[in-house]
């Protein structure tokens, strides 16, 4: 039969385990370290909380590798000079915000919703229909999207001066060499196409073969009147 219960024969349902007490000297049944060994990194405190990545005090992995290059990279500093990133605007926002002769800056794309600031340029894409005459001002467009607004009557602004023209890719073979390797001539320069005069300055060249023709007809002459 079970013993019945009341408040005097209570006891936990799990029998009771001490919990570890360390570093309380050599009767506590951890030793002398507690534990931790003889020294080094993880007989101190804070060993287990070492940041991500860390190798033990050697160079990292993140630090061995190569390091991203080029104007845009995070190592690559200061940044601002070179930013290439800009705020893409459709056409077809325009046709949704904007009344016909309107006049849109990125000051007028904030008032209208369309973006937070100006702090990035904007550039004006072509996705989308648009109908209405409008002037639209910012810091690029694509070439859909310029020949979207002038079709429909509007006119394009470069906030920034017209786009450059692109410079004329040189030759594969000359492409990669300095310039003035090329003046001195040291690396030929792309040979030049042929032209019509070719075969005249092949007949002027022949030429010169008919005069010893001529003297040796002109020497009987001054033989005859010698004699």
């Amino acid at each position: 039969m079970a013993e019945e219960l009341n408040l005097h024969t209570l006891k936990p349902g799990a029998p009771r385990k001490d919990r570890k007490r360390i570093g309380r000297g050599l009767g506590s049944g951890k030793g002398r370290y507690s534990g931790r060994g003889i020294k080094g990194q993880k007989s101190r405190a804070g060993s287990h909380k070492m940041r991500a990545g860390f190798e033990g005090g050697q160079m990292p992995i993140y630090m061995r590798l190569p390091k991203q290059r080029g104007a845009t990279s995070k190592d690559a500093m200061p940044i601002v000079p070179f930013m290439t990133k800009t705020v893409p605007v459709n056409v077809r926002d325009l046709e949704a915000r904007f009344d016909a002769g309107a006049e849109i800056t990125p000051e007028a794309l904030v008032s209208a919703g369309i973006l937070k600031n100006t702090k990035i340029d904007v550039k004006i894409l072509g996705n989308g229909d648009l109908s209405k005459k409008l002037t639209v001002s910012a810091h690029g467009f694509s070439a859909s999207a310029r020949e979207k607004i002038e079709a429909a009557g509007g006119t394009v602004n470069f906030l920034r001066g017209d786009p450059a023209e692109q410079p004329k890719v040189r030759s594969k073979k000359n492409r990669n060499k300095p310039a003035r390797l090329r003046a001195s001539g040291a690396v030929p320069e792309e040979a030049a196409p042929e032209t019509e005069e070719a075969p005249e300055a092949e007949a002027g060249a022949a030429e010169p073969e008919s005069a010893p023709v001529a003297e040796a007809e002109a020497a009987p002459e001054d033989e005859a009147s010698e004699s």
